[in-house]
């Protein structure tokens, strides 16, 4: 049996949207509970050299419209970067959530062998499609939110695998 391309994307895209809101819920029910401005968790980074939480739900979100987007050959969304609260970040992954679940799997089935040129930094890079899916967007996105969990973890949110795994 084969998987479609759109199995391999949207629906895994969606699950992990889905999970990073209700880990944000509990990050900001930490802050409550803590009395912490929840602004000091969304500009917590890991290193100094690594990006915010903010920063790392909004990248995250960017990989799955943009890959959802250029897999069934149409322009990605553009998204301000200008959530500054936990609601405005779970308003992001909702709004990406929404635009995935308006396409349909025909969309995207058959990509495999689309070109898909994207830019990084200043560099074009070309991909097909298959690869661009499966060795560029899911690392980084699995990436951006592993990281954001991590933060939220480091910062004492009581979050377990179960959390990060959502539910099944």
């Amino acid at each position: 049996m084969t998987i479609s391309m759109y199995q391999a994307s949207v629906p895994a895209f969606l699950h992990m949207l889905t999970s990073m809101a209700a880990v944000l819920d509990k990050a900001e029910a930490h802050a409550a509970a803590r009395k912490v401005d929840p602004a000091v968790l969304l500009g917590y980074r890991l290193a100094p050299d690594m990006l915010p939480l903010t920063r790392q739900i909004q990248i995250m979100a960017d990989f799955a419209k943009g890959c959802a987007a250029r897999l069934a050959g149409i322009e990605p969304p553009k998204y301000a970067d200008d959530e500054t609260t936990i609601a405005g970040l779970k308003a992001r992954l909702e709004k990406t959530a929404s635009f995935l679940e308006g396409l349909e799997q025909d969309d995207i089935d058959g990509s495999e062998d689309r070109d898909v040129t994207i830019t990084v930094g200043s560099t074009p890079m070309t991909f097909k499609g298959q690869r661009y899916l499966i060795q560029f967007v899911l690392p980084n996105f699995y990436f951006h939110a592993t990281t954001a969990y991590d933060i939220l973890r480091h910062c004492g949110v009581e979050l377990g695998k179960k959390d990060f795994m959502g539910q099944r």
